[in-house]
């Protein structure tokens, strides 16, 4: 039907006998009552009520046409008591995407959070592209960088990531370390393929030696930091991606300029669910004890 507001009129003037009680009900006047049922009437090319001096009856095309008005509205009521449910309760699908530095620590967070949640499925997003929270393709963000400024997105300050340059025991052993900024250029690096990242590292070092010293080049940071661990070259690590590597020899310690701030990004309209709201919580708890890294 083109005009489901003529035939909730017309549900409701059934319901209450008389034009001024459906008027009531939907807040309207009574005029644009009368319209609605004219104007339904007109479309259809029948009578759905019998005028009287009491009241409203349906004929029996308004019976009809009512009982299905009727049944509609209870599904509508039905699944809309569903979505504020899912609001309401831990359940369904909780997706969140994050830089890739993180991965491990963010997916000890998520693991238990879920038992914690056992009817909560998961799904942890890493990659280069920004998911978009505004087409719903995730319920929460860490964002690396400036803080996003779209105007129905919710950002929090969440962490200094804080990188420092490493190297594996190997290469340590075969090429020695670099003791001030001047001794760099003399080393080898294992950097991103991407001469345009924005990490804010990846611009210092590039400034600091020459091209012919970037000699391992990858798109990820897992290959990346599995170089460095091989001996392929010093590279930028951050403190929490080292911990997991308890060999690893930091050979400058982090600098303010080769930090980068992280963000916790939602939606407005998910914001405030439970389901997002325990999950922040839970993740703002471990995330303190990360800054000791």
């Amino acid at each position: 039907m083109e005009n489901w507001d003529e035939i909730k009129t017309a549900y409701q003037v059934a319901r209450m006998g008389t034009v001024s009680g459906a008027a009531e009900v939907l807040g309207v006047h009574h005029a644009t009552v009368i319209r609605h049922i004219d104007s339904l009437e007109k479309r259809l090319g029948e009578k759905l009520f019998q005028r009287h001096a009491r009241g409203y009856n349906p004929t029996e095309a308004g019976r009809d046409l009512l009982a299905v008005a009727e049944a509609t509205e209870d599904q509508f009521a039905q699944l809309a008591n569903r979505i504020r449910g899912q609001g309401e309760t831990v359940t369904g699908e909780l997706v969140v995407t994050s830089i890739a530095d993180i991965s491990a620590q963010l997916a000890s967070v998520l693991v238990r959070f879920q038992a914690d949640y056992p009817g909560l499925t998961l799904r942890f997003l890493t990659g280069q592209r920004l998911f978009r929270l505004d087409y719903g393709e995730a319920h929460v963000a860490v964002r690396a960088g400036a803080a996003p400024t779209e105007p129905d997105y919710v950002v929090q300050p969440f962490l200094v990531l804080q990188h420092a340059l490493y190297a594996s025991p190997a290469y340590a052993a075969a090429h020695g370390l670099p003791k001030t900024d001047a001794d760099l250029a003399a080393h080898h690096f294992v950097v991103s393929d991407d001469a345009d990242s924005r990490a804010p590292f990846s611009h210092w070092l590039r400034s600091k030696v020459p091209v012919e010293a970037l000699r391992f080049r990858a798109t990820e940071p897992a290959p990346i930091y599995d170089a460095i661990r091989a001996g392929a070259g010093l590279g930028f690590m951050s403190r929490i991606a080292a911990s997991h590597s308890s060999d690893l020899i930091e050979v400058m310690p982090p600098r303010p300029e080769w930090s980068a701030n992280l963000w916790l990004v939602t939606h407005v309209d998910l914001h405030r669910t439970l389901k997002v709201q325990r999950f922040l919580a839970h993740l703002k708890e471990a995330a303190a004890e990360w800054q000791k890294l």
